[in-house]
């Protein structure tokens, strides 16, 4: 099994969202987040004034999927978040070592 994160663009969310339901996948866990990679953050003008954002708004996705379909959500998850300009996100794959669905018991993929 296999563990993805990815942390991408807010509007890209419901594209991305739908797009995983069409190859498989059954669940996931959506976060919103700040944070700051290549871009190091960008400045705006509010009523005049000129301020730093240092922490750029994303939306973190998670989900745990078998390793047979790890590589298709990731490319999912790429081929729809991209926009081809700087702060289009990251995706980290981790190994899922176990899972357990609480209601029922089922661990292991099952669970998922």
């Amino acid at each position: 099994m296999k563990y993805i994160i990815a942390a991408i663009k807010p509007y890209k969310l419901d594209e991305v969202r739908e797009a995983l339901t069409a190859v498989g996948v059954r669940g996931m866990m959506v976060s919103e987040i700040k944070g700051f990679g290549t871009q190091s953050g960008h400045t705006e003008i509010y009523r005049g004034a000129e301020y730093a954002v240092n922490f750029v708004p994303k939306v973190k996705i998670e989900v745990a999927v078998s390793a047979a379909l790890a590589d298709d959500v990731v490319e999912t998850i790429a081929r729809i978040a991209r926009t081809d300009k700087i702060g289009d996100g990251k995706i980290f794959v981790l190994d899922l070592q176990d899972a357990l669905r609480v209601r029922t018991g089922e661990t292991g993929e099952d669970a998922l």
